[in-house]
């Protein structure tokens, strides 16, 4: 997250790619480690290891879920869990899965930016046991969550486990807890001065750590956690951590990070940031659909088989730092978002607004409430989550096969296959009509598409025509 409150805006980009960046150090410092443990401490790990394996199965509502990321300051005016509650039968309709809340903590007074307006940063936490006043009481959240689960929805909620606000508790009650910098003060990660680091080596932090994320499962009934800067903690706290909190019930654990050492370590899913920074120069024209597959295929060699990835075409750090979807992507926002949904081993996000469509960059600090009223791409997105929850082909398990095509550098198609159910995807990245010839890499059986609803025979040699920035989307069924 972005934390510096006096930090420029490319200062806060930095930050934002050095997170992405950063993962081959966690996963390099995860192989030194194992490296150097003692036989007694080694027997300790894979103990923990074995015990993570047992309770490391993905729950069986996840494998073809959505994510739907849930801004409370910017829902709605009110910016509480009450008003977000009348929210809840539209995204229902909608086809939403899993709803990610934000952190909901209390924010931490120390370090914030000196403008009155400012609300702080969600990710300064104060209180590892408490509700951000601004949303509501633990009342509306139990509500919220007891509400959203009975009518289907999991919830998942944002945990900071890597820092403190500088006024936790924690810091007064146990300095031990805290990294120190060269003065003997708490230390500050990456510039960010209204946090605090945490030190992973001490042994009564991590469980206290532990204990606070059970707390929030037991006593609220949430479903999971989305993890955030999860590459800077050490994996074998989330082997322990993840398969403690898998004996209360299934989860989804969801990692900010791109490591497959955080999947080896019980995460159902990362973030699949190498694959969208690649996609995010497709329009700009700074990156090709042939440096596309390449880091696709590397990401499918390296993380393990298990793995689910999350793909976006935005969430709260890109739209408040990098730009809207309409920044990045221009008129192939739909096509990215399509791609986003169909892709090998993804878990894909919604982030609140998208269906409206909010076209603005919310101000990340200080209250900016989405406009509501269109829900232009509410329909759009209803389609594609009805086509995961329709076909086991879009399971994040599900087998994955290029097409190849004679525009190479424009068109990008693929066949996704399980239990004999098959979803084709071809997709123009380009600004020009293009034409995709049939071939015997297709099957030639009825076919549904998906938008428009028409089912027909995809035979070889048949041509089909994608208008600019275009996409189809095809079932195919056993006979």
């Amino acid at each position: 997250m972005i934390f510096l409150a006096c930090a420029s805006r490319s200062f806060k980009y930095n930050i934002i790619m050095m997170k992405r960046l950063l993962f081959i150090t966690a996963l390099f410092s995860l192989f030194l480690f194992v490296s150097c443990r003692t036989k007694e401490d080694s027997k300790i790990t894979a103990d923990r290891s074995a015990d993570s394996l047992a309770a490391n199965v993905h729950p069986d509502w996840g494998s073809q879920a959505n994510i739907y990321e849930v801004n409370v300051r910017q829902y709605s005016p009110e910016g509480t869990f009450t008003a977000f509650e009348k929210s809840l039968p539209r995204l229902k309709d909608m086809g939403v899965d899993i709803l990610w809340f934000m952190p909901i903590n209390p924010i931490g007074l120390e370090g914030r930016k000196s403008k009155p307006t400012d609300l702080g940063s969600y990710y300064a936490v104060k209180d590892y046991y408490g509700i951000n006043p601004e949303f509501g009481n633990m009342q509306d959240w139990k509500k919220l969550v007891k509400k959203a689960q009975e009518m289907g929805f999991k919830v998942i909620m944002d945990w900071v486990p890597n820092h403190s606000s500088p006024d936790n508790p924690w810091i007064q009650a146990h300095p031990d807890f805290y990294k120190k910098d060269s003065t003997g003060k708490p230390a500050i990660p990456f510039g960010w001065s209204d946090t605090r680091q945490l030190d992973y080596s001490n042994r009564e932090m991590r469980d206290s750590m532990i204990a606070a994320m059970h707390f929030w499962l037991t006593q609220t009934g949430i479903d999971g956690f989305r993890c955030d800067v999860a590459w800077n903690v050490p994996n074998d706290f989330w082997i322990e951590a993840i398969a403690s909190l898998r004996r209360v019930k299934p989860l989804f654990m969801l990692a900010e990070g791109e490591s497959p050492g955080l999947n080896a370590s019980g995460f159902d899913a990362t973030y699949a940031w190498s694959v969208m920074n690649i996609a995010y120069g497709i329009y700009s024209g700074k990156s090709s659909l042939r440096q596309l597959d390449s880091v696709i295929n590397h990401n499918d060699s390296t993380f393990p088989a298990r793995s689910y990835r999350m793909y976006f075409t935005t969430n709260h750090d890109e739209n408040s730092w990098n730009g809207t979807e309409f920044e990045r992507f221009g008129p192939g926002y739909k096509t990215f978002a399509v791609w986003a949904y169909t892709m090998n081993k993804s878990v894909p996000l919604i982030y609140s607004g998208q269906e409206e469509p909010n076209r603005k960059r919310l101000q990340f600090f200080v209250k900016d409430t989405i406009t509501w009223g269109k829900f232009e791409l509410a329909s759009f997105y209803k389609t594609l989550n009805g086509l995961r929850h329709s076909t086991s082909a879009l399971a994040a398990d599900a087998s994955s096969r290029k097409i190849k095509t004679a525009q190479g550098d424009s068109l990008y198609a693929f066949i996704r296959e399980k239990d004999g159910h098959k979803v084709f995807v071809i997709l123009n990245f380009s600004g020009h009509q293009q034409r995709f010839t049939l071939t015997d890499d297709i099957p030639a059986a009825a076919a549904k598409e998906i938008f428009s609803g028409v089912t027909e025979n995809l035979e070889k040699g048949r041509i089909l025509h994608l208008a600019p920035w275009g996409y189809l989307v095809y079932t195919i069924d056993p006979k």
